[in-house]
């Protein structure tokens, strides 16, 4: 795909809808497919009211006791929240769990197929609503990094303490928001999309020069190639959001002129492609991240779509591996 400059300086861009929006240096992608995005807007956080019932529904979730909620060792409270923000952006928890035949078994099926081994055990934590992000055996990390960790639950306590602990989180008006760590400019408008993981190490590669980011505004169109098409159609169901977000992606890779046969979509080579050397990974909401700092490192560019969407506007990180670096 080729670039275009709608103007220096207070220039104009495509939005979503097709509508020209006000934009400084603002660009656009030729067809349409998708358009560097420019975030103006501040961010605001959630209530604290709001996240301490997300918190309590967590425990009962945990005194269930269900699989694989069974598994959590320890759960510790971290970030704005557990300072006393009245408004935090979300509320940082850290998850240490052991493991168990079943765990490992799928596990090992989630990584084989290109999936996030630890949707299942998001889901049991917090349900389907938002406003949690988990750190998965991140207390050793953090500690070092210097982060307070506020323990909340530990295995073989009663579940009562944990709630007396999470009712001694008081609120502090003085306490303010915390700026997430690991930012950059790319990421603005974009925080809550960007699990820390990720920050940390696209943080780490760009400040070594090592890649390029580009933040994109998907929008919906067709494909050209018939067989992208049909590998797409015949492996999601037409209501689900995977299949509108790996469309859009795809369509903004072909408008940038990229050859699709040599694309991993979701975990999978398009179907009867295998042949041919890959070069860019399309990632549908962090579901592969573990393997993007072997593929980044192998020169492949890896295109992430933030949060997959039946029908809202979706984002995406275009991360560029940059030569001779």
């Amino acid at each position: 795909m080729r670039w275009s400059r709608a103007g220096r300086g207070g220039g104009r861009w495509t939005d979503v809808a097709g509508r020209e929006a006000a934009c400084g240096a603002g660009f656009c992608f030729r067809g349409g497919a998708g358009v560097p995005r420019r975030v103006c807007r501040g961010s605001r956080g959630v209530k604290r009211e709001r996240v301490t019932r997300l918190l309590a529904d967590m425990i009962t979730r945990l005194e269930g006791g269900d699989w694989p909620l069974g598994l959590v060792e320890e759960v510790y409270v971290f970030g704005s929240y557990a300072r006393g923000a009245l408004e935090p952006n979300d509320v940082d928890v850290v998850i240490e769990h052991g493991t168990d035949k079943r765990w490992l078994g799928e596990s090992l099926h989630a990584s084989i197929n290109g999936r996030d081994s630890y949707v299942g055990m998001r889901q049991a934590l917090r349900g389907r609503t938002r406003g949690i992000s988990f750190q998965f055996r991140g207390r050793s990390s953090l500690q070092d990094e210097g982060f307070e960790l506020f323990l909340l639950w530990r295995k073989g306590e009663p579940f009562s303490l944990a709630r007396e602990r999470l009712a001694s989180l008081t609120a502090d008006p003085e306490a303010g928001t915390a700026r997430r760590d690991h930012m950059l400019a790319e990421f603005e408008g974009l925080e809550s999309l960007v699990p820390r993981p990720a920050r940390m190490e696209l943080f780490g590669r760009h400040a070594k020069g090592k890649i390029s980011i580009t933040p994109l505004r998907l929008v919906d169109g067709d494909l050209e190639d018939p067989e992208a098409a049909w590998h797409v159609r015949r492996r999601w169901v037409e209501t689900s959001p995977l299949r509108r977000a790996a469309t859009c992606a795809l369509v903004a890779l072909e408008q940038r002129g990229v050859d699709l046969g040599e694309v991993t979509l979701h975990g999978r080579r398009l179907f009867g492609r295998e042949q041919q050397a890959e070069r860019c990974f399309v990632d549908l909401g962090w579901n592969g991240f573990g393997y993007m700092g072997r593929l980044l490192d192998g020169g492949v560019t890896w295109l992430e779509v933030l949060r997959p969407h039946r029908s809202k506007p979706m984002d995406a990180l275009l991360i560029e591996p940059r030569s001779g670096r």
